[in-house]
């Protein structure tokens, strides 16, 4: 269980990211020193600031700022994408339509997936085959978030801002939270997260004022309070707007303010399986009482999608040998999820 705490700790992950292919990176002093962040982090609150990342921040902001864009377009025009299970749940989807332990969300969002060939995972797959719905307005929406979405798995050229990216950012820090437990670098990779998914949800949270208009739910909260699904997520959130709330040991909600250059990171339930709880999948909330419209966009990096999740033997042995945790089978868990999350 998260401890605690009162406040969510920064982190700069530059050093690790520096030598995170390098094969002796766990005898690095600055590795050493982030790995420490992130256990002590992970084990605390599963949440946690990254600095030093590495995204190029004109793209951090542009991301929000066309996101905001296409939420401010007539309905009509946002049911042109309508999320849909035909489509593979991924698209458009109303405020109050996503729904959270039976409760309407005061939101509305783009959800998009990694896109699954039909046949490549057999039943397993089916209900999440498909391409994603992208939005034809406001111009270049499609390129520009499928620009940030490979920041996270590759090195791309970004025309947009002409410059080249370089993160696998995900991918880097799961290996330093491999370290962090105990374990190789690579012990997410391989058959566990070597071919990892992904998951988007690009977020817009009506303001106060809005929240009187004819799409008003019976819930004030803009996402009620639940874990994330996979191994970990960034948030990218708009600078000026408080809305984050992350749930401690004794009930207490704790907010997480946005800080300029920096994502907020959490951990999600495939990784405390794997962790057999030495690492929680911390509850978390966001509720906007800010007059303005507030934007986030949140990227999930989850395990491959056929993965078989289980404790790993030496988070057994770190756990005094009882295995606290039975066993999932990612793809399983998010059709689960995703096939009751919808009005």
């Amino acid at each position: 269980m998260a401890t605690d705490f009162k406040s969510i700790p920064i982190i700069d992950i530059g050093p690790l990211l520096s030598k995170s292919d390098d094969p002796d990176m766990g005898s690095d002093p600055g590795v050493a020193q982030v790995v420490e962040q992130l256990d002590l982090a992970c084990r605390e609150a599963g949440f946690f600031y990254v600095k030093g990342h590495g995204v190029p921040d004109p793209l951090v902001k542009e991301v929000r700022s066309i996101a905001r864009k296409f939420f401010h377009l007539p309905y009509e025009e946002k049911l042109k994408i309508k999320m849909t299970p035909e489509a593979g749940y991924r698209g458009y989807q109303r405020l109050g339509e996503n729904i959270t332990k039976g409760v309407p969300d005061l939101h509305e969002a783009i959800d998009c997936y990694t896109e699954i060939k039909p046949g490549r995972y057999g039943a397993l797959g089916k209900p999440m085959e498909g391409p994603n719905q992208w939005p034809q307005h406001p111009p270049n929406y499609k390129e520009l978030m499928e620009e940030y979405i490979s920041l996270c798995t590759g090195m791309i050229f970004c025309p947009l801002f002409t410059f080249v990216c370089s993160s696998e950012l995900s991918r880097k820090i799961m290996r330093g939270i491999g370290l962090a437990l105990g374990g190789s670098p690579s012990e997410f990779e391989g058959d566990r997260a070597g071919e990892a998914f992904w998951v988007t949800r690009i977020i817009g949270y009506p303001g106060v004022p809005d929240a009187n208009g004819d799409n008003k739910t019976d819930n004030d909260v803009g996402c009620e309070a639940h874990t994330d699904y996979g191994l970990l997520t960034l948030v990218n959130q708009d600078d000026d707007i408080t809305a984050l709330q992350v749930k401690n040991l004794s009930g207490e909600w704790i907010s997480a303010p946005p800080i300029p250059g920096t994502f907020v990171c959490n951990i999600g339930d495939m990784l405390k399986i794997w962790s057999n709880s030495l690492y929680e999948s911390t509850l978390h909330r966001v509720v906007n009482n800010n007059a303005k419209y507030r934007v986030c966009v949140a990227y999930f990096y989850e395990p491959n999608y056929d993965a078989i999740v289980e404790p790993l033997d030496f988070c057994i042995q770190k756990s005094g040998g009882v295995r606290k945790l039975g066993k999932s089978v990612y793809g399983e868990h998010l059709v689960s999820k995703v096939q009751t999350n919808f009005a």
